[in-house]
C-alpha cells in the first residue's frame, strides 16, 4: 500500500510498523514464518505413507563422514528445534501444543533478519 494513499510522506518519518497497524496489513516476514511453522507441523502429522515425514527423520550419512562440519538440516536452519525442543516431531502431533509454540517461533524468526 502506498504512503500517499494514507496521506503521509517519507518526510513524516512514520515507521512501517505504524503504517501496518493503521492499514491492518500483516508484515510479510511474519506471514512467511507463520506459514513455515504450520507447514512443518502439517508434514510431520501426515500418516498416509508419503515421504515428507520420512525425509525429516532421515539420516543420510552412512559409512565414513567427510571432513568438516556436518550438513545443516532444515529443522536446524529454521529454528524449529530451538523453539519446540529436540522432540519437536512429538510436539507437532498435538495441534494445541504446536499452535501455542507458533508465536515464539515467529518472534525468533523475525529477530534473525
Amino acid at each position: 500500500m502506498e504512503r500517499a494513499m494514507l496521506g503521509v510522506s517519507l518526510r513524516d518519518q512514520i515507521r512501517n510498523v505504524e503504517i501496518r497497524r493503521r492499514t491492518r496489513v500483516t508484515d510479510i516476514a511474519q506471514r512467511v514464518a507463520k506459514l513455515k511453522w504450520q507447514w512443518a507441523g502439517h508434514i510431520v502429522r501426515r500418516k498416509d505413507g508419503r515421504w515428507g515425514p520420512k525425509v525429516l527423520k532421515w539420516q543420510p550419512r552412512t559409512g565414513k563422514r567427510s571432513v568438516g562440519r556436518p550438513p545443516t538440516r532444515w529443522t536446524e536452519l529454521s529454528r524449529v528445534k530451538r523453539v519446540a525442543g529436540s522432540r519437536w516431531i512429538q510436539a507437532a502431533q498435538n495441534r494445541g501444543t504446536w499452535n501455542s509454540l507458533q508465536k515464539n517461533y515467529v518472534q525468533q524468526w523475525m529477530s534473525i533478519g
